[in-house]
């Protein structure tokens, strides 16, 4: 026989709380399990679809408290969601993506209701970011989409990739969402500096973009990069403009990450943006 539940509180008809064998308080999820479910029911495995644990007391009343204000039929369909996500990822997720990724998507809804639009400034760059991410967060709004009978708009997903990357990495979205800002701020820098319009589907630009990316984690993990002198030198000779560009980059990431960056990540930006550029 599987392990046994005892209910604790029924949030609603999809959601209840329980306690396990160990007495520790769990969160169940599965459709209509909360129906004529009261306080000292038995629940076993089989009776429900997902089980998660909230560890911190804080986010066990956020989510109470969130549940109160949210449709019923958003937190049964997120099930579902958040089992596609954890597939597709291939990977375990945070269980904080049950309060964050819901509690975004209630407040996207409500925006939908009310006739507001929804804008995503940083969505490109999201998308060469975090591609596998952006990938499955347009299937997961496709899923919604059709369960919901509602139409979020592209820039959503975007918002979905961040809570995905954010899950994947126990790392906060607002953290990520700091970064993709810093990458779109760094290519206005670019274009004024270096007088182009950067075309956001170009190879050039999706390369960049990444070497970005990675750049940053280096530099939070203030990983050394060595580049031959030689090499730094000719750069600066031949290709003066994008060396003094990639200098003008590597100062913006110096103070907004507060960290040391080595002067070989200037070597590597400048080569991108000489292609960029260049179109090569």
């Amino acid at each position: 026989m599987g392990k046994s539940f005892s209910v604790q509180k029924v949030l609603n008809n999809n959601v209840l709380i329980a306690e396990n064998e160990e007495k520790k308080e769990v969160v169940l999820i599965g459709k209509g399990i909360g129906f004529g479910k009261k306080a000292g029911s038995t629940l076993v495995e089989g009776d429900f679809e997902k089980l998660f644990v909230l560890q911190d007391e804080k986010e066990q009343n956020s989510y109470k408290k969130m549940l109160d204000h949210i449709d019923e039929e958003l937190v049964a369909v997120m099930n579902d969601v958040i089992h596609l996500i954890a597939e597709r990822m291939d990977q375990p997720l945070n269980e904080h993506i049950h309060i964050g990724l819901t509690d975004h998507l209630a407040f996207a809804m409500k925006r939908l209701e009310e006739g507001l639009g929804i804008k995503n400034p940083f969505a490109v760059e999201t998308k060469f970011i975090y591609p596998k991410e952006y990938s499955v967060a347009s299937e997961a709004v496709s899923l919604l989409n059709e369960r919901l009978g509602i139409h979020l708009p592209e820039g959503e997903i975007g918002f979905i990739a961040l809570h995905i990357h954010s899950a994947c990495i126990n790392q906060p979205v607002g953290e990520l969402s700091q970064y993709t800002r810093l990458i779109a701020q760094m290519f206005k820098v670019i274009e004024a500096s270096l007088d182009i319009t950067v075309d956001r589907e170009s190879i050039n630009y999706i390369r960049l973009v990444r070497h970005l990316r990675f750049a940053i984690d280096r530099i939070k993990r203030e990983e050394e990069v060595r580049e031959p002198e030689k090499i730094m030198n000719l750069l600066k000779t031949e290709y003066p403009l994008c060396y003094n560009t990639a200098w003008k980059l590597v100062k913006i990431l110096q103070h907004t990450l507060k960290r040391p960056v080595p002067e070989a990540e200037a070597v590597y930006l400048t080569l991108h943006l000489y292609r960029l550029t260049n179109k090569i």
